[in-house]
């Protein structure tokens, strides 16, 4: 989807793309864009749902962490990383507490900070669900351009 958003838009251009695009185009190269994305999002919901009872942003929180040198995070940035506000981070990280793939841990240098760390049963949880991911995320990916106007697999869908 990224190349299909590439080949229309020079993205490295100082003008604004409607220099080159027509609305109409800028338009469906971006409802393309939100269709490829909503199918992702759907199968990784399903697939991760079904297979390891993770939703998209639990899996997505296992990530950074498991990709953290230290397998923590700062629950700050953490938020930034995945996109959430820090209210709704907070209610995530509780649901993964509970299921032991996750422990809060107070900045021994500033109290105020909390770190979010990777437990070893969260550590495993990843490990299982991180091939399920990313083979959704190929089979989605791979597959021809979705066409924005009816939302199918390309123009036949």
């Amino acid at each position: 989807m990224a190349a299909l958003y590439r080949a229309s838009v020079d993205v490295t251009q100082s003008g604004p793309p409607a220099d080159e695009l027509a609305a109409d185009e800028v338009v469906s190269v971006w409802r393309a864009i939100a269709a490829s994305h909503a199918a992702v999002c759907s199968a990784l919901e399903r697939e991760l749902g079904e297979r390891h009872g993770l939703g998209v942003s639990d899996f997505e929180v296992l990530e950074r962490l498991a990709e953290s040198v230290d397998h923590q995070f700062r629950a700050q940035e953490l938020a930034d990383a995945v996109h959430l506000s820090q209210s709704a981070l907070s209610r995530l990280i509780s649901r993964l507490e509970k299921s032991g793939l996750v422990e809060r841990c107070m900045c021994d240098l500033d109290r105020r900070g909390i770190y979010v760390t990777l437990t070893e049963a969260g550590r495993q949880r990843h490990a299982e669900a991180a091939p399920t991911h990313r083979d959704v995320l190929a089979g989605v990916l791979s597959g021809p351009p979705l066409a924005p106007a009816h939302g199918g697999r390309g123009p036949d869908a």
